[in-house]
């Protein structure tokens, strides 16, 4: 039974992997609202009203394994949308990552987006969103060669989908329309979908969890 502690255990990634790993592992969360989530005995909850607040709390834990999926998300942004990214994709795993030694942590698994690299092309990110994944990137270069003792992970999505999805995506809308005897019109003859299951996201993550993967 591992320590591991989850961020963004309310959007779809983070919940799915939430659900899948609490069975076998005492999970810590990172949460700034109160939710329906209550601490027992292998679910641990930490609130935080500020970064300040979480830097003091993260000191006087143990864990074996971060799984970082927290992160702010919009295809394309607006003012008031910077300093969200920054504080999301940047400042909070910063962190995280300052604070690896002091939790004892052996492994870190960073998600990041395909969108780093914007059509085929390294390091060419295709909005802001983008732009600050590929920074904490840099983050975590600088971080794992202070901590040569400690493994990181960086896994790449596209689009995901599965069971549970409420969100507005694509598979969503074609059974809604299917569902409602409704055509889907495509804008372009030069689509194609890059979609992963979070299933295999799921497996992606227990294998880095349960074996020794460089």
């Amino acid at each position: 039974m591992k320590k591991i502690l989850i961020t963004g255990s309310t959007g779809f990634v983070g919940s799915n992997i939430f659900f899948k790993l609490k069975k076998e592992n005492i999970i810590y969360l990172l949460l700034r609202k109160k939710t329906k989530f209550r601490s027992s005995k292998n679910l641990k909850i930490i609130y935080f009203k500020n970064f300040n607040e979480l830097t003091s709390k993260l000191k006087k834990i143990k864990i074996d394994i971060i799984i970082h999926c927290a992160t702010h998300y919009v295809k394309k942004h607006m003012d008031s949308d910077i300093e969200k990214i920054s504080n999301s994709n940047i400042i909070l795993g910063n962190i995280l990552l300052d604070n690896l030694k002091k939790m004892k942590v052996k492994k870190f698994i960073n998600f990041s987006t395909i969108w780093e690299n914007y059509n085929g092309s390294k390091e060419t990110p295709f909005n802001l969103y983008s732009v600050s994944k590929l920074a904490f990137k840099k983050f975590i270069s600088y971080y794992a060669n202070l901590n040569r003792n400690i493994s990181f992970y960086n896994i790449y999505i596209s689009d995901t989908y599965g069971f549970n999805d409420k969100r507005i995506k694509l598979i969503n809308l074609l059974r809604y329309n299917y569902k409602n005897n409704k055509v889907t019109k495509l804008i372009s003859k030069n689509l194609f979908m890059n979609l992963i299951n979070i299933k295999d996201i799921i497996k992606g993550v227990e294998l880095i969890i349960n074996k020794r993967i460089k």
